[in-house]
């Protein structure tokens, strides 16, 4: 992608010590950058993870206007505004489309709620009319795709986000130069967002047109936001919580890896799809990350008892000497029991240490917590840009 860019842009890149490129190219590659290792947030009802894609959009829209003089300055609190339009609008779409079917699909569910949803940030950003909104997302919803199958033994699932960030900014883009874009993009029958990518669900109704503005402003969708304690797909992450009081309870027994002889993991639907498959090789670092399968002794199982709900798991492990030890509850931690403040600042601490210089780290934290009170939110772009170190390179 550098190959393609000119010597110098307007639009800074994460951790490349400076780095600036066309704020096109920085929405995609930063929004692949921050999905690239599993470490960001999913949403619990409509799976799509908001800060691959409204972050970078909105960082390359805010020095683009910047540099071209239409914003000098964008204070913290019109950026936070507008990304908090963003996180509403994406999950909205999801629900709209019954949330974690859209997997079971085939879709890959991010790469479809998204473009609209960083298209809503931008254009929140740039303060466009109804009129111009809705031309918005016309042109967003037109760019929204990303095939499941990009999970199995591809790199390119990682830069469906991405692709999302930068086809969202782009929408918004061209429709405040007056391009006009596709209207009544959601409500329109013949190839409308909405009823094209439920097409076959077999759901009554198809499709919920009105989850796109039920409760709006009073049931917030931002609080269905989590961050990722574990860097692996969502639908894994049940399991490990289950696994861990295990670990507590039983400490000597949960030592002794010779002595299991099976895990069961019992998942529903849209969990086993999306990580219950069968690794085989030749396999990439993203197949990984989705897959308990890689463990020898686990086997994967579909249980349909609660629906399509990723995080009500069950996991058994069943040793040589015809012990079982069987662990369940009906989420993941960052759901249900919720994550605070402290435990999002502890992880961005520990991924951060060895990797980023601690002044930056400090600096960054202090801005994202009192962001409403920032004089210019681009001075964050400039931060978030400083060099730093491959993660596996500070292991050694």
């Amino acid at each position: 992608m550098l190959n393609l860019e000119p010597n110098q842009g307007d639009a800074s890149l994460i951790g490349w010590g400076g780095r600036k490129v066309t704020a096109l190219t920085a929405a995609l590659l930063n929004g692949t950058f921050i999905q690239g290792f599993e470490l960001d947030d999913w949403h619990s009802e409509a799976p799509l993870h908001s800060n691959s894609i409204i972050l970078p959009a909105l960082l390359a829209a805010t020095q683009q206007a910047k540099a071209e003089g239409s914003h000098p300055t964008t204070s913290g609190r019109d950026f936070l505004l507008a990304v908090i339009t963003g996180y509403e609008i994406g999950p909205r779409d999801g629900r709209s489309l019954w949330g974690t079917h859209v997997l079971l699909s085939g879709w890959h569910s991010g790469a479809v709620f998204g473009p609209p949803a960083a298209a809503a940030s931008v254009s929140k950003f740039y303060g466009l009319d109804a009129g111009t909104v809705e031309d918005t997302f016309g042109i967003a919803c037109t760019q929204a795709c990303g095939l499941m199958l990009a999970q199995f033994e591809s790199d390119i699932k990682r830069m469906h986000h991405g692709f999302a960030a930068r086809n969202g900014f782009l929408a918004a883009v061209l429709a405040r130069g007056g391009y006009v874009g596709i209207k009544q993009v959601f409500e329109r029958q013949y190839g409308g967002f909405l009823k094209q990518f439920s097409s076959g669900n077999e759901k009554q109704p198809q499709y919920r047109l009105d989850e796109l503005t039920s409760e709006l402003g009073s049931n917030w969708q931002t609080e269905g936001i989590r961050i990722k304690p574990y860097a692996a797909i969502a639908g894994t992450h049940p399991s490990i919580d289950y696994i861990q009081p295990l670990q507590e309870q039983h400490p000597e027994r949960m030592k002794r890896f010779n002595e299991i002889k099976k895990i069961n993991i019992l998942l529903r639907e849209a969990a086993f799809h999306h990580g219950g498959w069968k690794g085989t090789r030749p396999l990439t670092a993203t197949g990984a990350q989705m897959i308990w399968r890689l463990i020898d002794l686990t086997d994967c199982k579909l249980h349909m008892d609660e629906g399509d709900s990723i995080g009500c798991q069950e996991v058994r492990i069943e040793f040589e000497d015809g012990t079982t030890l069987h662990h369940g509850v009906p989420n993941a931690f960052g759901v249900d029991p919720p994550s605070f403040n402290e435990d999002i600042v502890d992880k961005w601490r520990k991924l951060t240490e060895g990797t980023v210089p601690s002044q930056v780290v400090r600096q960054i934290e202090e801005m994202v917590v009192s962001l409403e009170e920032q004089g210019d939110a681009a001075v964050l772009c400039e931060l978030l840009s400083q060099f730093s170190k491959s993660p596996l390179g500070a292991l050694n």
